[in-house]
């Protein structure tokens, strides 16, 4: 059988348990995954650093990473026509494209140092979301928004607020939302004497940052908390209590990042009861191995997990990015292989009769619910996935990681 046969095929298996296979595909196409820019240059940006640091490591020296925004914009061009659907795109602030001369410290960045990125995004149909850049700078060696030097605080607090006026702007030019997400990399490498104080800066900070006019229907702001980090072990000043009640106490949402947790934590688990506290929440999805190592996302048991929660709370008061940088593989392909595996988890979700399940555990009728979970895993998801693909004119099951190797060839080598 062909692709389209045994999409017909599935259709009907799927429908033998109440599951509609076209409004499934339908939702699917509804839910836009933003896309990371910094996976394609190793978190380095445009700025002429030429190390990381505030606890960021991208291990690895594979060949062909980008060094030019036009380097940049070409390889992520790559990637999006291999992912089937449209999509959005994340930037950090640390990505401004500055004419020649034009450069300025990141307190004093301003909507025109995106102006192409806007133009990129115009172009493609895509959405865009930001992210202040509190690391790899002289002024985030020790702490930043809760930092005791009051001039190294105003300088993070006024690179925020830039950072605010450039999602408003990115907002405006492109008639979408835009989610700004804060994280900082504060934090102690051994047992602190006062957690309070920091904290209590930080708290202020972020408080000077939201008193700003700004239109809050347009610039969705998130912060996002860590357990821990190289260089702060030991505490960490936006722990995930910190946040979780800032946001809640501040009308603004508090961003999970799937590698952020202890190893046994699973944000899976946490995203039901923080919707039914928020309107919205906001979602980093990487993968750890061990701690915070931002590996390529696979479509394994948590990204399904997520996925199943994303799809059953409401998919629209999910923001979804996608957030690791592998520079020991091809980059493209990394981009490629997590945006792909992140959009079959969430078709494998839409393909679920949740309703039946849900009924099965409100009855706790716990012996059939999970027979019937084990027997979907070997439901013919995958030619649901392949006709999705097609549909969407891109290559179908491995077929697309020829492209990725023409382009190495062609492209990257010669960088």
């Amino acid at each position: 059988m062909n692709i389209k046969e045994r999409y017909e095929s599935a259709k009907e298996i799927y429908a033998g348990i109440g599951v509609d296979v076209e409004e499934a595909v339908k939702k699917l196409e509804q839910i836009p995954i933003s896309m990371h820019c910094w996976q394609g240059d190793d978190v380095m940006g445009f700025e002429g650093v030429e190390s990381l640091s505030g606890g960021i490591q991208a291990t690895g020296n594979y060949p062909g990473r980008a060094r030019t925004p036009q380097e940049l914009m070409d390889d992520i061009d790559k990637a999006l026509s291999l992912i089937p659907g449209t999509h959005r795109l994340n930037l950090h602030a640390s990505y401004a494209i500055f004419e020649e001369g034009q450069q300025v410290d990141r307190d004093a960045l301003k909507p025109e140092h995106f102006a192409k990125w806007v133009e990129f995004a115009k172009a493609r149909g895509l959405g865009l979301d930001f992210n202040p850049t509190m690391f790899s700078h002289p002024k985030a060696e020790n702490a930043t928004l809760s930092s005791e030097d009051e001039e190294v605080r105003k300088f993070w607090i006024e690179h925020c607020k830039a950072c605010v006026r450039i999602s408003e702007y990115f907002a405006t030019e492109l008639g979408k939302p835009v989610s700004m997400n804060i994280w900082i990399p504060d934090g102690f490498k051994d047992v602190p004497a006062d957690r309070t104080s920091p904290r209590a800066r930080l708290k202020d900070s972020l408080d000077q940052i939201l008193a700003m006019d700004y239109d809050k229907s347009k610039v969705l702001i998130a912060v996002e908390s860590k357990v821990f980090g190289i260089g702060m072990e030991s505490c960490t000043v936006g722990s995930h209590e910190f946040y979780m009640n800032y946001a809640a106490t501040r009308g603004i949402m508090c961003l999970l990042d799937s590698g952020h947790f202890h190893p046994t934590e699973m944000i899976s688990d946490k995203i039901s009861s923080m919707l039914l506290f928020s309107d919205k929440v906001a979602l980093h999805v990487s993968r750890p191995v061990r701690w915070d190592s931002d590996h390529v996302v696979l479509f394994d048991d948590e990204t399904r997990e997520i996925a199943k929660e994303i799809v059953r709370g409401g998919a629209e008061r999910v923001l979804l990015a996608l957030d690791f940088f592998d520079a020991s593989i091809n980059r493209i392909a990394a981009w490629v292989t997590g945006m792909r595996n992140m959009e079959k988890a969430l078709l494998y979700a839409l393909l679920m009769p949740n309703e039946k399940l849900a009924k099965l555990q409100e009855e706790r009728r716990f012996t059939e619910l999970m027979m019937e979970q084990e027997e979907l895993k070997t439901y013919p998801f995958g030619d649901v996935w392949d006709y999705y693909c097609e549909s969407h004119g891109v290559p179908v099951k491995e077929q697309w990681f020829a492209e990725v190797e023409k382009y190495e060839k062609e492209v990257l080598a010669g960088r």
